[in-house]
């Protein structure tokens, strides 16, 4: 049914769990599948008790985006399996939704598959839903696993 499976993956509970029907999918069709992490590409300023704030460099920050994408990917790699070898793609943008739509467009993916937090009510409203942004604005089909 389909060739390419784009997957966000943030380090979650969540993202991990449901990387065990990601693989079992993208064994059912023979499709290929490409990790996607998102950062922002802007370092925070961290302020301490004084009105001087201390941050880190665009440099050093891009660094520590970097390390901590690698690992994400080598986790989620070990939850789907050895027999899925999966791609990886590191994308910075400051809107997540944004860079999982680019993700999926730089990855040639025919369809994102993502998890959901399962927010509603006011959890919903106030902390948003990204798989919902994604769902809104892809060109592409999105499968949510539950």
């Amino acid at each position: 049914m389909f060739k390419h499976l784009l997957v966000p993956v943030d380090g979650s509970d969540v993202s991990k769990k449901s990387l065990k029907k990601v693989a079992e999918l993208a064994k059912a069709d023979g499709a290929a599948v490409t990790l996607v992490y998102v950062s922002d590409p802007l370092p925070p300023t961290i302020y301490s008790d004084s009105t001087m704030g201390y941050g880190i460099t665009q440099k050093d920050h891009q660094k520590v985006c970097d390390a901590y994408a690698k690992d994400v990917f080598k986790k989620a790699a070990t939850a789907l399996g050895v027999s899925i070898k999966a791609k990886t793609l590191h994308v910075s943008n400051s809107n997540l939704s944004e860079g999982i739509l680019d993700g999926a467009k730089k990855a040639k993916a025919d369809v994102i598959v993502m998890s959901s937090h399962k927010r509603t009510g006011i959890k919903g409203i106030l902390l948003g839903s990204e798989t919902h942004e994604v769902i809104i604005h892809s060109k592409l089909p999105v499968l949510v696993l539950g």
